[in-house]
């Protein structure tokens, strides 16, 4: 499969949708994906015709995190995660426009921190959120220690983070995790219509009232993603990627016994 076939680009009007594409994989994060993610979203930020991002996913998953068969073959996807010039604790180079998050379904551990980056986020019913790294046994480094409790609070971020279990698109919106619950098939419509709501303000406005949202909040983001960063980096000294190839069964059965009390 290549790069433009993991990856969907499509644009409508002023609106540029980025959906993941490895249903097989429930989107699963591999090298190939990561990297025409990144690519997408800088061609994003350069395109004049292109004001808002929507980031979605191809039924039935959001994003399910890393792929854990190539994190547990070679770890190739997982040394992506820092490094290649990026910003500390950012999976992708921000840029200067909005990015709307519209959660189609799971959003987990690495999937989750990519819903996280985004500026809002819109869920399907069908959503469901969970950090998994304690299942794994990797450390965040996208930035997760520090967006996940500003969105939801410091003790239901520990929750999440230390038992690993699925959080349901209502509870999200009630932790203030996504900003709005709609129905799966009304998803994308609602993201459309609220990012063409944006699209349709004064761009050099929203751009800059955006970067104020963002330098406003640095002080407090920039010294907790270094944390984030230091952290995982000496657990990476410790760490091996055999250990996730033994692991990974026990968590995606896991992963399916708690979806299917649900």
């Amino acid at each position: 499969m290549t790069s433009e076939e993991i990856l969907l680009v499509e644009q409508r009007d002023a609106v540029r949708i980025l959906t993941f594409n490895r249903p097989q994989a429930r989107n699963a994060l591999s090298s190939a994906l990561i990297d025409a993610l990144r690519t997408e979203v800088a061609a994003a930020d350069t395109d004049d015709d292109t004001n808002v991002v929507i980031l979605t996913g191809t039924d039935p998953a959001f994003c399910a995190g890393l792929d854990l068969q190539e994190l547990g073959e070679s770890g190739g996807n997982l040394s992506l995660v820092s490094g290649a010039g990026l910003p500390v604790g950012h999976p992708w180079t921000p840029i200067s426009k909005p990015i709307i998050g519209a959660v189609n379904g799971a959003a987990i551990t690495g999937g989750l921190e990519m819903a996280l980056a985004c500026d809002f986020l819109i869920a399907s019913e069908r959503a469901r959120f969970a950090d998994t790294h304690a299942r794994v046994g990797v450390l965040p480094g996208w930035g997760l220690t520090q967006r996940l409790p500003a969105a939801v609070g410091p003790g239901f971020a520990r929750r999440m983070s230390l038992s690993g279990n699925f959080v349901s698109a209502d509870e999200a919106l009630r932790v203030g995790l996504v900003t709005q619950v709609v129905a799966h098939d009304e998803l994308l419509d609602t993201a459309l219509e609220v990012a063409r709501t944006v699209a349709g303000n004064d761009q050099p406005g929203v751009r800059a009232l955006l970067a104020s949202y963002r330098r406003a909040e640095e002080h407090v983001v920039e010294p907790a993603l270094r944390v984030e960063q230091q952290t995982s980096e000496a657990w990476m000294q410790e760490f091996s990627p055999s250990l996730v190839a033994e692991r990974r069964a026990s968590v995606i059965e896991r992963g399916k016994a708690q979806n299917a009390h649900k």
